[in-house]
């Protein structure tokens, strides 16, 4: 960072480099001193290169990433709001769009909206990735499971939506483990949550 700290703040390489420092305090634990410089970078992005809207959207999901870090969800929900919105207005069908929805409700789900998550899963990323990317890839199996998350996490979810769970969970696990093995970690990580979901089935038989 150093090496580029005497550039002028017009120099592009200059905020590249800043926004490489933030990222690599939040990742090495130190959230806290990564705000601030991740805030400034978002502010440059917007400032001299706002017609760069794909680097505008990196800033914001690397600042996204970093509230969600220090615990500021609802912060970070706004800022994610807006880049899945980005997203589909500039990717249209692409994964990155899937991806980036699949981050978005999972933040939903994180803070309690379960009804905004299925709703967006059910009518937008679900059908999206069907179509755009066929059920075996992994962000498509992504947000079956997503879904499967919001219906488990919902106190008001009864018998029939724990049955809903139950048989999308084993029709992500079936594709896994037909498209990346049995020993892959989204496997294994599907398989143990269809346990615990026939275990919840079981106590409210």
């Amino acid at each position: 960072w150093k090496t580029y700290l005497g550039r002028p703040v017009t120099d592009a390489v200059r905020c590249l480099g800043m926004g490489v420092l933030g990222t690599a305090l939040r990742d090495s634990g130190r959230p806290e001193e990564a705000l601030p410089v991740l805030e400034a970078n978002l502010a440059l992005n917007r400032r001299y290169w706002s017609h760069d809207e794909q680097g505008i959207l990196v800033a914001q999901t690397n600042l996204a990433a970093c509230l969600s870090t220090l615990g500021r969800h609802e912060g970070a929900l706004v800022l994610k709001r807006k880049i899945y919105a980005k997203y589909k207005t500039i990717h249209g069908a692409e994964s990155s769009t899937v991806q980036t929805g699949g981050n978005f409700c999972g933040s939903l789900i994180g803070v309690g909206r379960f009804a905004e998550a299925k709703a967006i899963l059910r009518d937008q990323l679900i059908p999206l990735s069907k179509r755009s990317l066929g059920m075996d890839h992994d962000y498509a199996l992504d947000a079956v499971e997503w879904l499967a998350q919001a219906v488990c996490r919902d106190p008001d979810s009864g018998r029939e939506d724990w049955r809903e769970a139950e048989t999308l969970y084993q029709g992500t696990l079936e594709r896994r483990r037909r498209v990346f093995g049995p020993a892959h970690p989204k496997t294994v990580w599907c398989e143990g949550e269809l346990g615990i979901v026939r275990a919840e089935l079981a106590s409210l038989e």
